[in-house]
């Protein structure tokens, strides 16, 4: 890539202003244009070739989720940037894919990272850094609404009602009861090992028994597996390394 080519709308022109001055003075971005409305968005997009939107959500006329709505129908949509003095609508901005969600005032170094995902999500040629059939969750962490993709995702952890998602390096508690997300995430290779314990089978570095009990190593971390699904696993281990093979 040569240079983000950004839109920014805001109904408010000093937000908008403000946020056109800081991306104008990113070394990433080239070129940045602006839209006091959601009509004005789409109107820009049939003329100007855009890589990102940092879109305001709450507008007069078509909002910012709105615009998103419609964007969602393109070929080949811009990435979407949410910016917005409101926490509220974190969780309908990942359903919509969004690369990222700031919150006013935004901070220059927060403004950076999501530049960051931009890039990186063009990079990949992807909706924000994932597969076709990954999934985006939203997390709060230090009263930030961040998004993490399943697929790095290396284990769950059962918490009461809740569940920790396990990264590398990092966690997040989500409110999601670990049996929910046993039967969601199935189908993307996502596996009970224990009761308190679901594994992405990508992940896992290393099987092994000693005196009868059996353990999965994922990273720095070793879990246990009960008794009951330890031949299961195994078998999926021995299918997913051999594919087109039975153990």
């Amino acid at each position: 890539m040569t240079g983000l080519r950004v839109l920014v709308a805001d109904d408010e022109a000093p937000a908008r202003e403000e946020l056109a001055w800081l991306l104008g003075h990113h070394p990433s971005v080239t070129t940045v244009r602006t839209a006091s409305s959601g009509a004005e968005v789409l109107r820009a997009l049939e003329d100007l070739d855009v890589d990102a939107l940092f879109l305001d959500i709450r507008m007069p006329g078509l909002d910012g989720l709105d615009v998103a709505r419609v964007l969602a129908r393109f070929k080949a949509p811009p990435k979407v940037v949410f910016v917005t003095a409101y926490d509220e609508h974190a969780v309908e901005a990942f359903d919509l894919r969004a690369v990222d969600y700031l919150l006013k005032p935004v901070r220059a170094e927060r403004l950076a990272e999501a530049v960051r995902r931009v890039v990186d999500a063009l990079g990949a040629g992807t909706d924000p850094v994932a597969t076709d059939d990954d999934e985006t969750i939203a997390v709060e962490l230090g009263g930030i609404t961040r998004f993490v993709q399943r697929s790095d995702v290396r284990f769950v952890e059962a918490q009461g009602d809740y569940a920790r998602l396990h990264t590398a390096g990092e966690s997040h508690l989500v409110r999601v009861p670990l049996t929910t997300l046993e039967q969601e995430w199935a189908a993307a290779g996502f596996v009970r090992i224990h009761r308190s314990h679901l594994v992405s089978l990508r992940h896992i570095d290393e099987m092994r028994v000693d005196s009868g009990h059996w353990t999965v190593r994922v990273g720095d971390d070793v879990l246990q597996v009960s008794r009951r699904h330890s031949r299961e696993l195994r078998d999926m281990l021995v299918r997913q390394a051999r594919p087109g093979q039975q153990p």
